[in-house]
């Protein structure tokens, strides 16, 4: 958890760096115009200022597809470099194009940091704090700004303020970021599951959460991702615990059987897995064909984990102990089984 923590703070640094590029480039166009003689030229003005955001603006459109490729990590370490590259070339900025270059590499940081760091914390954080987590973007970039605004404040009193020192102290958190990203955050666990990078991501889990047995949630992370599984349906037939299937029926798997408990005592069933190709429809038919005098007879049902609130229909059934089943508590808070009836003209859904 502590693990967790330290991580998201760290990611969120870029936020900071947002935050402190916002203000500091209000308080240092004052200066700007002064050098370059931009009073007459209004656009070149709001250029300098938007440049940043329209840098950040371009890269958000793919930056979120191009980290499905490369990964979280290496996304967040390209944006402490545009940033640290920006600010020391803002503090270089011999001419007004130079400047304009420089904010174009410092808003291409911003929008990297800005879409990346809240995923990265999304994917990276427990469930329990995830959302208080989700927090720190929002104010550490509001604490960027407010640091900002004091140190112009504080450069303002000066005889002969420098705008380039006041865009390029920048280049010191930006180090700070950078090393970071470099040197303690981990990948996302959950983008390297999606890579099938099963050893790495159970090692950053256990980093983050500061123990050993993560199974829990490895298994959550293959389980929503469907890393090496097909979308399928499982068909089972349902029968008394003791008798064995009727010729002519499906092979099943003893090994996958799941046995159910009725609300009669000493009464159980169980629900056998279908091996052999689907004969849903086929079987359905012919066990209600073969059992007119019990209604809505069914021998093949389809388990969607659950089974729904029902029970076996007994006594003048005859020989056949598989059915739909309906009308009672025998397997409870379940979800819904589509019956069929498959006498003449008479189709109902339950």
């Amino acid at each position: 958890m502590r693990g967790a923590v330290l991580v998201a703070i760290a990611a969120t640094v870029g936020n900071f760096l947002q935050g402190w590029d916002n203000s500091t480039i209000a308080g240092a166009v004052i200066y700007i115009k002064r050098e370059f003689n931009l009073e007459s030229q209004p656009t070149m003005e709001g250029l300098i200022v938007a440049m940043s955001l329209m840098g950040g603006t371009a890269i958000t459109t793919f930056s979120g597809p191009v980290a499905d490729v490369f990964g979280r990590r290496p996304m967040l370490i390209l944006s402490s470099i545009c940033y640290l590259a920006g600010s020391l070339v803002m503090l270089w900025s011999p001419n007004v194009y130079i400047l304009l270059l420089a904010r174009l590499l410092d808003g291409f940081g911003i929008g990297l940091s800005v879409t990346l760091v809240p995923l990265y914390i999304s994917e990276t954080a427990p469930s329990e704090i995830r959302g208080t987590l989700n927090t720190l973007p929002q104010f550490l970039g509001s604490g960027g700004m407010f640091m900002s605004y004091i140190m112009v404040f504080v450069m303002s009193l000066q005889d002969s303020p420098n705008w380039r020192v006041m865009l390029g102290v920048l280049a010191i958190p930006s180090l700070s970021f950078l090393a970071l990203t470099v040197l303690f955050l981990p990948e996302s666990p959950r983008w390297l599951v999606s890579k099938g990078r099963l050893d790495e991501a159970k090692l950053v889990l256990q980093r983050l959460r500061g123990r050993d047995d993560v199974a829990g949630e490895m298994a959550l992370l293959l389980e929503g991702l469907g890393v090496g599984k097909d979308p399928s349906i499982e068909e089972y037939i349902i029968g008394p615990a003791n008798d064995g299937l009727h010729g002519g029926e499906p092979p099943v798997d003893k090994m996958g059987e799941v046995r159910l408990y009725g609300a009669e005592e000493g009464v159980s069933w169980v629900a056998k897995p279908v091996t052999g190709q689907s004969t849903l429809g086929i079987v359905s038919r012919q066990g209600s064909m073969a059992n007119q005098n019990i209604p809505l007879m069914d021998p093949l049902v389809t388990l969607f984990g659950s089974v729904h609130e029902s029970n076996l229909p007994g006594g003048g059934g005859g020989g056949s102990m598989f059915g739909s089943m309906r009308g009672s508590m025998f397997f409870p808070s379940t979800s819904s089984m589509l019956n069929m009836i498959t006498g003449p003209g008479n189709n109902q859904v339950d």
